[in-house]
């Protein structure tokens, strides 16, 4: 990579997580934030003011947005993915076009691939081979970082001199990155912790409190570790910022999306009634599916993910997927 100071960043999706890391980058390197559509990166530019999205926020006037691809990343020595799993890999091919050899790409997307049940490194790296895959994530609700209120990420890859200067890049005096070799595990951690999310909400939308979100957390968590080390993850990153960090802030917060469509569904609301009404992708619903399938593809027992499918695409009650979790055989807590 280029020396600290020469940098400059593509991210690619102007949501409201994509937008806030853009932010964020700009106070440290030149950035350059990709819109799908023309009028919304024509108001970025102008405006400085994401209104589709986080229109309560200004934005560093030295952020550039377009929706021209090509500018976007010919020139970037990092690229930031920023778009929702359905759409990533056909995305990804755009970007492949234009990127330049050996750069680095950031995967902020917390969720599988519907298809194939792949992590978006996994889809990145088909895409875009020789290029190293770093994933971003942890506890990171967007209107709050962007409040500049104190938090902390982890930025997940394996080259400690990427990790190092991916770090400088997204750090402010209000927000820690930690570095961490396992990609697959806070990868895991960030899809799980989206699907543990819905259940929660569910909880507390039937009207339940604190007991029953605790309980759901920490058996949330075990789910998330069992498939993680299946995969090959370390165990002890779950209990970091990309494992129990996010899980908390995901299944506590009406900013997360997951949790409101858990809210919702408990409230009685359909699952298609809950879709329509909102711009913003619920990564856990679209996932859940897939986070299921490589369960039992490795063998793992994951009953609270089991019934969020169930509630999500099945027409399954939230009172009958409740009581199917809570009437499971008796066992250990110990593995």
């Amino acid at each position: 990579m280029p020396p600290a100071g020469h940098i400059h960043v593509a991210v690619v999706g102007a949501g409201s997580w994509g937008t806030t890391v853009a932010a964020l980058a700009a106070g440290n390197a030149p950035t350059v934030l990709w819109a799908r559509r023309e009028s919304l990166a024509r108001q970025i530019d102008e405006t400085h003011i994401n209104g589709d999205y986080l229109p309560q926020f200004g934005l560093p006037v030295t952020l550039r947005a377009t929706n021209d691809m090509e500018r976007a990343v010919a020139s970037a020595d990092v690229v930031v993915m920023a778009v929702p799993s359905h759409g990533f890999r056909e995305v990804a091919t755009q970007v492949a076009q234009h990127i330049r050899p050996w750069v680095p790409v950031v995967s902020l997307t917390k969720g599988l691939e519907a298809d194939t049940s792949k992590r978006m490194s996994e889809v990145t790296a088909e895409e875009m081979p020789g290029h190293p895959v770093a994933v971003l994530t942890g506890p990171n609700l967007a209107q709050e970082v962007l409040a500049g209120q104190p938090a902390a990420s982890v930025v997940a890859i394996a080259d400690t001199v990427i990790a190092a200067e991916l770090q400088r890049i997204f750090s402010r005096q209000t927000l820690r990155i930690y570095t961490n070799p396992d990609v697959v595990g806070c990868e895991v951690g960030g899809v799980v912790k989206n699907v543990i999310a819905i259940a929660a909400g569910m909880t507390e939308g039937m009207g339940f409190g604190s007991n029953t979100r605790a309980t759901l957390i920490t058996r949330g968590l075990s789910e998330m570790a069992r498939l993680g080390v299946a995969l090959g993850a370390q165990a002890n990153t779950f209990a970091g910022m990309a494992g129990m960090g996010d899980l908390i802030a995901t299944c506590s917060s009406r900013q997360s999306r997951n949790n409101m469509v858990g809210i919702q569904l408990g409230q009685g609301r359909s699952i298609a009634d809950i879709i329509a009404s909102t711009n913003q992708v619920a990564e856990g619903v679209r996932s859940s599916p897939s986070v299921l399938a490589l369960a039992r593809r490795y063998g793992v027992e994951m009953p609270i993910t089991e019934q969020i499918v169930a509630v999500c695409h099945h027409g399954v009650t939230p009172a009958d997927a409740l009581a199917a979790v809570m009437q499971r055989s008796r066992k250990s807590e110990m593995p």
